[in-house]
């Protein structure tokens, strides 16, 4: 069993847990506020974030690496006192890059080489380089790096990808834990997670969460899902896969998704999740409320003096009209992304809250039934 995760209250496959890390206790099934360059895109302070509820602030390795560097984060306390959060953060380990830099890199044995997306110079990341760098963010989770290999790949391809993640995870365990014995080391106690790959492949997953389960990693991560394949896809590569990873450690699944994915997710075993969903869909005034998105550039919110979603207590909702945010959002005012961006993160970590609950008092499945059916609601 895990020293740093507790598992509460089991209703069918999902978990009721909590997390226990050097920066903080935080509740799950929870939703980490996804800040790539230690920052949610649309002027969201960390004060905000505290203000609506998030738990875990993810930033991106990859990211910071390429700009402002980690090296001069770590002079500055590291990521946490950079942006001066108090919680705890989860950093990825720049493999996706890998995955949407396709065009731009060439994986060896030895990692990754990179052309930077900023200005073309060249950059390698494997498995030590990726460690050093979060090491050097003094991040509170840290992701092993690995490939992730498109959904559609061909099997043998995936084979041979998933044989190197494996190969990479041990250079990454033994990386971080050089790293954490250093006497200029921020955070002695940085958690490792492991990633899980395989694409659609069932016996892939199976032997690969099998192999890194053996680790005795802090947690696990189901990667290389929500990049193309079809949500029954993916809820099958959940159902086989999740069951294979330790049953006393977390379990967090990268990248995912839409509430309803989310829910879905849950009722399977998963704990931990994040996705850019709720501030790049609020940048564009795309909103979630319990009964289906709204977009409120739509004209019959030209006039509509309701909040976003009545109950809400968002910033937006507790003071402003759908008529104000749309017409701040066709003036192209700043502000219209930011009440919107707002309104989404809240909805998403007070999702989790609501999910918490449910499964506190033993009504999950009702929760689930009910809120599926509100999601699908028309706008």
């Amino acid at each position: 069993m895990s020293k740093i995760f507790k598992v509460l209250k089991t209703e069918g496959n999902a978990r009721r847990g909590e997390l226990s890390t050097v920066h903080g206790t935080v509740q799950t099934p929870l939703f980490m506020n996804v800040g790539t360059v230690a920052a949610i895109k649309g002027g969201v302070s960390s004060e905000d974030l505290e203000n609506i509820g998030c738990q875990i602030e993810l930033s991106n390795t990859y990211h910071l690496h390429v700009r402002t560097g980690d090296e001069l984060i770590k002079t500055m306390g590291g990521v946490r006192k950079f942006m001066d959060w108090n919680g705890p953060v989860l950093t990825d380990s720049g493999g996706f890059q890998v995955f949407s830099l396709a065009s731009m890199r060439k994986i060896k044995e030895e990692g990754v080489t990179f052309r930077s997306h900023i200005d073309g110079h060249k950059i390698f990341m494997g498995p030590e380089e990726s460690m050093k760098i979060q090491s050097n963010l003094a991040s509170t989770i840290a992701m092993a790096f690995d490939e992730c290999p498109p959904s559609k790949a061909e099997k043998e391809y995936v084979e041979r990808s998933v044989a190197r993640t494996e190969r990479w995870l041990v250079r990454c365990k033994d990386e971080m834990a050089r790293l954490n014995g250093l006497e200029d080391t921020i955070n002695k106690d940085q958690l490792l997670f492991g990633i899980n790959q395989g694409a659609v492949y069932p016996d892939i997953r199976v032997r690969n969460a099998e192999t890194i389960s053996a680790m005795d990693l802090d947690g696990y991560a189901i990667g290389g899902l929500a990049v193309g394949e079809t949500h029954e896809e993916m809820y099958e590569m959940i159902d086989v896969t999740a069951p294979c990873l330790p049953a006393g450690k977390p379990r967090y699944l990268m990248g995912v998704g839409t509430p309803a994915n989310i829910i879905e997710a849950v009722s399977r075993g998963i704990d931990m999740f994040d996705c850019v969903y709720p501030s790049r869909n609020g940048r564009h005034g795309h909103l979630y409320t319990h009964n289906g998105k709204i977009n409120i550039n739509n004209a019959k919110y030209i006039n509509d003096p309701r909040p976003i979603e009545e109950g809400c207590g968002c910033p937006a909702c507790r003071r402003y009209s759908r008529a104000y945010i749309r017409h701040l959002h066709k003036s192209g005012e700043m502000l219209g992304l930011r009440l919107c961006v707002l309104h989404n993160l809240y909805f998403y970590n007070h999702l989790m809250e609501e999910i918490r609950d449910a499964l506190d008092e033993g009504r999950f499945e009702s929760y689930k039934n009910e809120m599926l059916g509100r999601l699908k609601a028309p706008e």
